[in-house]
């Protein structure tokens, strides 16, 4: 059986707790990590990205100036690529980026990085979040002593809470998830995972 430390909200220990082997034991798999995470990227594209071409581009009604006599190159129309103010070729067109990935191969990636952060000693458990008013302090004085060295850290809650939304969304390398929202990006653009007790049933159930 896998096992998480788990700390008080003042950075004390407060014992261990047994992890769920399939979820947090899981094989690496580096090649499945990879093409769910690069689904999870590309659906937040949005695709908007449009040129026009020369049949969206206002002008060319008529031929910028005579056939011949003039010394320069034929021209039948403004709208021309080569000509300034003409559409654009190949440009981007609005596209939709998304892919369509299983929900059990989500569900692996999620189990092989969070595995991975707990071998790599990168998650622990919180044994209660307490949060009675909207103060960024005590989240602040929190995560610091959860994660000294000040990288970017995950605090993952079984259900959004409002006031540790809005206590949290100022502190700086600090992301807020819940346990049935989580992914894979989630886990790898965060150094430290700090899960919340009553969130790791709820991991486990989803990732069973």
């Amino acid at each position: 059986m896998a096992s998480a430390k788990v700390y008080k909200m003042d950075g004390t220990e407060a014992g261990t707790l047994e992890l769920d082997a399939s979820v947090f034991e899981a094989e690496p798999n580096m090649t499945l990590v990879h093409d769910v995470v690069l689904a999870l990227q590309n659906a937040k594209r949005q695709g908007n990205a449009m040129t026009k071409n020369r049949s969206f581009v206002s002008g060319g009604g008529k031929k910028p100036y005579r056939q011949k006599g003039t010394g320069s190159a034929r021209h039948g129309s403004t709208r021309e690529p080569q000509m300034r103010g003409g559409g654009i070729v190949w440009g981007p067109k609005k596209r939709n980026y998304r892919q369509n990935v299983p929900t059990s191969f989500r569900r692996r990636a999620l189990c092989c990085v969070l595995s991975d952060r707990l071998r790599n000693e990168k998650l622990c458990v919180l044994d209660a979040l307490e949060c009675p008013e909207i103060k960024t302090k005590p989240i602040a004085e929190m995560v610091k002593k959860l994660s000294p060295d000040g990288k970017t850290t995950l605090l993952v809650t079984a259900d959004l809470n409002r006031g540790v939304l809005l206590s949290s969304r100022n502190i700086a390398r600090m992301s807020l998830s819940t346990a049935s929202d989580l992914n894979a990006l989630d886990v790898l653009n965060s150094a430290r995972i700090v899960v919340v007790r009553d969130a790791v049933a709820k991991l486990e159930e989803r990732l069973k």
